[in-house]
């Protein structure tokens, strides 16, 4: 397993941008999809998006296409999430995810977490 360690969140107006980043332990970051996922209270945790190990293919929910982009830099062991024209709706905390498997969508397909960043999303 691989440990995972987010970071960014924060309080912003409808409208405005934040860049979440998940840090990544141990020196096998290049073999990992990973994956962003977000968790409203009271809520299932939902997909956001995912990237493959080598950062060329990537796939994102419905709701946050054309607005959010994940990306990674593996030689700083690290994955980000660019977060644009936030919505309310958006506010959630948002958790990175590994898999040493293919990049998924399904939660259950991966098995390191973070611990989650708070991101909240004013009117």
């Amino acid at each position: 397993q691989v440990q995972l360690v987010e970071s960014g969140g924060g309080l912003v107006q409808a409208e405005g941008s934040l860049r979440l980043s998940c840090a990544a332990s141990g020196r096998t970051f290049s073999r990992y999809s990973m994956g962003w996922f977000r968790q409203s209270t009271g809520m299932e945790r939902d997909f956001v998006a995912a990237i493959s190990w080598s950062g060329v293919s990537t796939i994102s929910a419905g709701s946050v296409k054309g607005r959010f982009t994940i990306s990674r830099d593996n030689a700083k062991n690290t994955v980000y999430l660019q977060m644009n024209s936030l919505k309310p709706e958006d506010t959630a905390v948002y958790y990175c995810a590994a898999t040493s498997g293919a990049y998924s969508s399904d939660y259950k397909q991966y098995d390191s977490w973070g611990q989650g960043t708070q991101v909240t999303v004013s009117s």
